[in-house]
């Protein structure tokens, strides 16, 4: 474990800390607990790191308006039903982080971090990964976290069961170490929440409290 808690080679990963996944701002798709208190935790622990030295990155969701994910693109269609496309199931949400639209917006401060990386901008694929797109397609994160010679991460954001596990999961597949820290984040069901963490456990995540690291 320590050699995830060293600076030259980790890095930070804040999932989609965006005004649309927020109570703060009427947001679209707003994860339970994510009030102002929240926010300001997230916060003061970024900026800790950023202080001792951590190069921070962002994922940012960034949808076109005639994004697929939409269920108002799709005549007859409400919120949370699930379709087929391009051979897998895309479930429909309600229209979120519109590209240039003030909740797409992250809600820290942007002078923070190294890069922060839009995903989900391809019309006809969602992103929960910070990494790849449902297509397939990189993102760009990978190239940018090995300019940094980074074998390590450190992710929280939003959500646990959601943008944050798939993100967690891909960083795996590519052969980095991965912390996960989930007093930094918050999930959108309890129920795949639980299932994220077993998921995550069983390829070799580890989970570990904010407190750990602000001791060192």
């Amino acid at each position: 474990m320590d050699s995830i808690y060293d600076v030259s080679e980790t890095g930070i990963i804040v999932v989609d800390m965006q005004a649309d996944f927020t109570q703060l701002k009427d947001g679209a798709l707003a994860v339970e607990g994510t009030g102002k208190a929240y926010l300001e935790k997230i916060k003061q622990v970024t900026k800790a790191f950023k202080a001792k030295g951590y190069p921070i990155f962002a994922t940012q969701d960034f949808h076109p308006p005639n994004h697929i994910s939409f269920y108002t693109n799709h005549s007859g269609k409400v919120p949370f039903d699930i379709i087929e496309t391009d051979g897998h199931q895309q479930v429909l949400w309600p229209p979120h982080c519109i590209q240039e639209t003030e909740n797409a917006r992250i809600l820290l401060d942007q002078d923070m971090f190294n890069s922060i990386v839009r995903k989900g901008m391809d019309l006809k694929f969602d992103s929960y990964s910070g990494f790849f797109d449902d297509g397939g397609s990189a993102t760009g994160m990978d190239d940018i976290l090995k300019s940094y010679n980074i074998k390590n991460l450190i992710i929280y954001g939003l959500a646990l069961d959601y943008c944050v596990k798939y993100t967690a999961l891909d960083a795996v597949k590519l052969g980095y170490n991965v912390c996960v820290m989930p007093d930094l984040c918050k999930s959108v069901a309890e129920e795949t929440s639980s299932l994220a963490v077993k998921e995550m456990s069983s390829v070799g995540i580890v989970f570990a409290s904010d407190n750990l690291f602000q001791q060192r």
